[in-house]
């Protein structure tokens, strides 16, 4: 029994220490602040030390609670291993599953395709969270961040799950307004309607014509860091915006918006990003396995007008761009 209690207020004490908070922690894990309180006093009296310090409105870690927090986070990690190779012996993959996304993508594409490997596979416990900036998957307690674009962390290890590219578009009344490009070297007179992305210099914009990059430095009146508004604004005809193909094209199709220099293009392939590799994890194998298939172009109608992708099945390192 004491065992248990131990491994429970580890996991107590790393959401404490990730939220810097007892009443956050005790939220993120369906219990209350007493219940916190409880196996951090606990583990506190099994260590012989205090592991925070404690004011009315946050908690920071000590020195000797910075080191326990880190070998308990190995503990952790360990422990969901354990329950990892066990799974695979009885080829049913179990446990919590902890992965990240942007903001639109992650609401329209992400999240329903997670509901339907969730259907697949009722022993994961899925929480995910909608970020529009990058995580540290390590540090921040992430199995899986799955992401749109191809400048990715050489630490880290990524899956190809499907092709996907940017594109240029307005609103027809824009252009009306205001003419239509005719080349890259236009854009910097126009309104661009700039999204800080979670891993791009905000107003660079990186196109590609033939395998031939070129970059241009554009500005205009608004900029935000969700892609959902930024396309709103192009539809109501504010300016011109860089969008992926999966939100751009049911716009297109239906006139609102128009594709401008349809002869540019920004690869942005979408990935599965994890830490370690997948013979470590059965869960995390599961789920990707799972969004290869999901975001194949033949199975999903959010990514219908994305190139054919062949998957080769191999795990490879991300590559630098």
């Amino acid at each position: 029994m004491k065992e248990n209690l131990t491994i429970d207020a580890l996991r107590v004490f790393c959401e404490a220490a990730r939220y810097q908070s007892f009443s956050q922690a005790a939220r993120m894990i369906g219990s209350s602040p007493a219940y916190v309180t409880k196996h951090i006093k606990l583990l506190e009296s099994e260590l012989d030390t205090l592991l925070f310090h404690r004011t009315t409105r946050q908690v920071t870690l000590t020195e000797q609670g910075e080191q326990a927090h880190a070998m308990a986070l190995r503990i952790l990690q360990d422990v969901e291993q354990l329950h990892d190779r066990i799974a695979q012996f009885k080829s049913e993959p179990r446990g919590t599953l902890r992965i990240s996304t942007s903001m639109g993508f992650g609401r329209q594409v992400v999240a329903p395709a997670l509901a339907d490997f969730s259907l697949r596979y009722p022993a994961i416990q899925i929480k995910l969270d909608i970020l529009d900036q990058l995580v540290n998957m390590t540090k921040e307690q992430y199995d899986l961040d799955i992401r749109i674009g191809d400048m990715i962390d050489p630490n880290y290890i990524a899956r190809h799950l499907a092709d996907n590219h940017r594109i240029l578009c307005a609103a027809p009344s824009y252009l009306e307004r205001h003419g239509r490009p005719r080349g890259l070297q236009d854009l910097p007179r126009h309104n661009c309607l700039i999204v800080r992305e979670r891993d791009h210099p905000v107003g660079i914009w990186s196109l590609s014509r033939k395998d031939v990059i070129t970059t241009v430095k554009v500005g205009g009146s608004l900029v935000t860091n969700n892609g959902e508004i930024a396309l709103a604004w192009a539809l109501a005809g504010h300016g011109i915006v860089l969008r992926s193909l999966w939100d751009a094209r049911r716009h297109l199709e239906t006139g609102a918006l128009v594709h401008i220099l349809p002869s540019y293009r920004q690869n942005a392939g979408i990935w599965a990003v994890y830490p370690q590799r997948l013979d470590n994890s059965a869960k995390v194998k599961a789920c990707i396995e799972h969004l290869q298939a999901y975001f194949s172009p033949r199975a999903s109608d959010a990514l219908a007008d994305a190139p054919p992708y062949q998957s080769s099945g191999r795990e490879t390192r991300a590559p630098t761009p």
